[in-house]
């Protein structure tokens, strides 16, 4: 990416000495550490998104991250940021909301999904968005395709903001 853009910030001498010192432990000229600070590159994003899943608590934050990350690359960036395969130590519900995600942002992209999401073996039972039983015929009905594929069943309106 050509760069054409200049960003100057005010720091004080002890502030710009910790930067410098930083950039040079991660040997980086100082613009690049900055950037990769504040900018990491999207696969090393993806990286550290896939890992927070293997955490306890609620991971709907990470997996709307997630999402935003996904829809935000262009076809040819999201087919080199999943290209190689992604470790997934997370539960078996979670690993296949994360490869139905990918599936389903492949499918919009118009790009092939990553070969390596085969590995990922298909829930045994079906899970559903809601604990409503009258919602599980909209959501049978309504999933997207690789949600479906994987025996997750959710709200076809997957990544709408309120």
């Amino acid at each position: 990416m050509k760069k054409t853009q200049q960003l100057q910030i005010r720091v004080s001498r002890e502030e710009k000495a910790e930067i410098r010192k930083a950039a040079k432990a991660a040997n980086l000229d100082i613009s690049t550490w900055v950037l990769r600070r504040l900018l990491p590159p999207k696969r090393t994003r993806l990286l550290a998104l896939a890992s927070a899943l293997s955490g306890k608590g609620d991971h709907r934050y990470v997996l709307a991250e997630l999402h935003d990350l996904l829809t935000g690359l262009s076809a040819t960036a999201f087919s080199a940021v999943v290209a190689e395969p992604v470790v997934l130590r997370c539960d078996v519900y979670l690993q296949n909301y994360l490869a139905a995600m990918l599936e389903h942002a492949a499918h919009v992209k118009g790009v092939r999904p990553p070969a390596w999401l085969a590995e990922v073996p298909r829930l045994s039972e079906p899970r559903f968005g809601t604990d409503l039983q009258s919602l599980r015929l909209h959501l049978l009905a309504h999933s997207p395709v690789a949600f479906r594929r994987r025996n997750i069943f959710i709200d076809s309106t997957l990544g709408d903001r309120v």
